[in-house]
């Protein structure tokens, strides 16, 4: 056998063993895939709670503007000639309660004056809703 060629070896598994090893994932690709979801999962969830906040913020300024608008109206509806001066208060509205600010200053026109209305929520000092109107003399 001293000139005869070497044999080669076949690298394929016995029959019983090729069907097992293509079947399945290691340990290591499964954890790597594990891995990757957690990080996509805590994503997805960073992201929904920055959109509920920003949901609950923009429903937060939307009833204070419209808590801003009923404070104008009502000083519309009353046709009176407001004094200048700030005044505070709260007010019902929207099944919540709200702080208002109520700025009465002189404009250029002796007849004219100018009223800013500020609402806040009840234990913040952050202005949520911001309105300003001009009210003539009666």
């Amino acid at each position: 056998m001293a000139g005869s060629a070497p044999r080669l070896r076949s690298r394929r598994p016995p029959d019983g063993a090729a069907s097992s090893i293509a079947a399945g994932f290691t340990l290591v690709e499964v954890l790597v895939a594990l891995a990757v979801l957690a990080i996509a999962l805590a994503a997805v969830l960073r992201t929904v709670g920055q959109s509920i906040d920003l949901t609950i913020g923009l429903r937060d300024r939307t009833e204070a503007l419209w808590a801003a608008e009923e404070r104008a109206t009502e000083i519309l509806l009353r046709r009176e000639w407001p004094g200048l001066q700030t005044t505070e208060g709260t007010m019902s509205f929207a099944e919540r309660e709200w702080r208002w600010r109520q700025r009465v200053s002189a404009t250029p026109l002796a007849d004219l004056r100018r009223v800013d209305i500020e609402i806040t929520a009840p234990r913040s000092s952050q202005v949520l809703g911001r309105i300003t109107l001009f009210v003539a003399r009666p």
